[in-house]
């Protein structure tokens, strides 16, 4: 792709804020874990309470903490954008901004009132919603400005800076606004501990003795111009990939093949091979068989070239930030590459059987200038960028394809699962685990594919778009409920998966074996249009060469609940699922977005 540039930044982690959130030190330096007991989680009664909170100021205690992280950053990246590029306001703007738990703090508490039987008022009703937080955007980049935001768990920001380099080779926008978000709660910090993710102590990436990671918080926002018409730059993003492992929702395929081709399709977007890289930003959350994974697919990408290699996992200074970690990781690597720092690791002791790169006790000084950032996520998604302090070769941009609408299926309004036996690769013993928003998306997608007999889908290049407004409100009250009624040490793991609302695009790339790029966007007004939009831009930017895109809704008490309270109009229950292809077909118009008023009542 044509270089994209970092033209501004907004930052704040357990580091602080500002350029202090991603600041690694300097040489000589050995990188501590900023993980500390944490008072809200042992008062929730969790038996691994440790966390690494953002730097924040004082603000109320009803105040939604994803919201005032994202306030924070935008403020910043702002006034950083008026110094760096004066008039910025006058170009086409657009927004991707990527998390996990949306407005989660928020709901934890609504759904407490909710079960008291006290009312909900409108402010508390929205804030709950997924996209609750990012009216905190609104203030800095106005409200008309088009905007998607994914839900794409832990490879969300790095999903939404990829998503944003594409906007602007296509010309879509002259400025992106792209990064991710996340706040702790107890809920989430629950959620991880059952699972068996999370430490007692500091985590150790990459260790053979690592047992788990502590949860972090933060937010950052990146301002992306197309390279030749920025005026300044912090770093570059010259590649961006994606895939599904399309394996299992929570576990990574063990020799991390899904993370190699993400990787292997950023490379060859950015017009390098894995020679040109001097630095990884890892995904590297220090539980046992992510970074084995992780492992392997370092060695596939890079073979026998992979001693020379220094792998930076920020996660075990930070905490895992989830929708932020792969936004302030990367804005971590350009920090170091800028200063001719090559960044050391927290921990200490053997590494990891098989490891094979470069893990540094401490800031050695070294001179890099491409870094190949990594992101893995429930469902099963991954997703890659390569970014570099220098632009490169300022390549043409590629030409985009035509796309077209090859199929709709039918509003699936309940499970079929003699249909899902009869066309998916699920077995009985999967099809019973699956949640109802993933067994909606999965019977919608066979549904569609029975329209298309003669057409074969590529696993490796179809893409999977999820849509949906309501996310995963029902799966959340289920999870929070035993929580509520059990305490934090005593939820079931089995019901945390269901409470991504990433999950149902990634049970979708299970059952169909789809290896392409897999991502849920929405979490209110308005994701219809994100889902189409997205799965459009992957099709014509040819990250895909078919892309499933499927609008989904679980609706139950709780959305009804909410969504009279927030004075919305309510999703539809059910699934719908369409296919697009760069070839034949009804030929299609890109979408546009529209920023429906959350005090109108009316969603696309």
């Amino acid at each position: 792709m044509t270089p994209v540039a970092v033209v501004a930044r907004g930052a704040v982690s357990a580091l602080g804020a500002g350029s202090e959130a991603t600041q690694g030190g300097a040489v000589g330096h050995a990188p501590a874990a900023l993980a500390r007991d944490d008072f809200e989680l042992r008062r929730a009664g969790l038996r691994k309470p440790r966390a690494a909170r953002a730097v924040l100021g004082p603000s109320p205690d009803d105040a939604d903490r994803a919201r005032t992280l994202l306030e924070l950053v935008s403020r910043e990246l702002a006034a950083r954008l008026d110094a760096a590029v004066p008039g910025w306001r006058q170009l086409r703007l657009a927004l991707a901004v990527g998390t996990s738990a949306g407005g989660l703090a928020s709901l934890e508490r609504a759904l407490a009132l909710r079960a008291e039987g006290a009312p909900l008022s409108q402010g508390v009703a929205r804030s709950a919603l997924y996209d609750g937080p990012l009216c905190a955007l609104d203030a800095s980049f106005g409200p008309g400005a088009p905007r998607v935001q994914l839900l794409g768990a832990c490879i969300a920001s790095t999903f939404a800076l990829g998503l944003a380099a594409r906007w602007l080779e296509a010309r879509h926008a002259d400025l992106v606004i792209a990064g991710g978000y996340d706040a702790l709660c107890p809920f989430l910090a629950a959620g991880f501990e059952a699972l068996g993710a999370t430490t007692s102590g500091d985590p150790a990436p990459f260790r053979a003795a690592r047992d788990g990671m502590v949860l972090g918080e933060g937010a950052a926002l990146v301002a992306l111009m197309r390279a030749a018409d920025a005026p300044n730059t912090e770093g570059f993003v010259l590649g961006f990939g994606a895939s599904s492992d399309a394996r299992h929702v929570t576990a990574p395929d063990p020799e991390g093949r899904g993370l190699a081709r993400a990787a292997r399709r950023a490379l060859v977007d950015a017009a390098v091979g894995p020679e040109a890289i001097e630095l990884v930003s890892a995904h590297a959350t220090a539980t046992p068989h992510n970074d084995a994974a992780e492992a392997a697919a370092l060695r596939t990408v890079f073979g026998p070239e992979l001693g020379r290699v220094p792998v930076h996992p920020f996660k075990g200074v930070i905490g895992h930030t989830l929708g932020a970690a792969g936004a302030l990781e990367t804005l971590a690597a350009l920090d170091a590459m800028r200063r001719g720092v090559l960044p050391g690791a927290v921990g200490a002791g053997a590494l990891e059987p098989g490891f094979g790169a470069r893990l540094l006790e401490t800031n050695v000084a070294g001179h890099a200038v491409r870094c190949l950032k990594l992101s893995a996520a429930f469902g099963g998604a991954n997703a890659a960028l390569v970014v570099s302090t220098e632009p490169g070769e300022l390549r043409a941009a590629r030409s985009t394809r035509a796309v077209a609408l090859l199929a709709t299926g039918p509003l699936v309004t309940a499970p079929e699962l003699e249909l899902l036996a009869a066309r998916t690769r699920l077995d009985e013993l999967r099809r019973s685990r699956l949640d109802r928003a993933s067994a909606l998306a999965v019977t919608a997608a066979a549904r569609v594919l029975a329209e298309l007999p003669a057409l074969e889908l590529d696993p490796e290049t179809t893409a999977v778009i999820v849509g949906t407004s309501a996310a995963s409100l029902e799966a959340d009250e289920r999870f929070d409920q035993r929580r509520r009624e059990r305490g934090a040490a005593f939820v079931e793991p089995r019901r945390f998966p269901a409470t991504s609302p990433n999950l149902p695009a990634g049970w979708c790339a299970i059952a169909f074996g789809w290896q392409g790029p897999s991502v849920a966007v929405g979490g209110g007004p308005g994701a219809a249009e994100q889902a189409l939009l997205v799965g459009y831009d992957l099709v014509a930017a040819g990250d895909a060469e078919h892309a499933v895109v499927i609008t989904c809704d679980d609706v139950g008490p709780v959305t009804r609940d909410l969504y009279a309270a927030a004075r919305l109009e309510l999703p539809r229950d059910g699934a719908r699922a369409l296919v697009l292809g760069a070839t034949g077909g009804l030929p299609l118009r890109r979408p546009g977005l529209t920023r429906p008023d959350p005090g109108s009542g009316t969603t696309s």
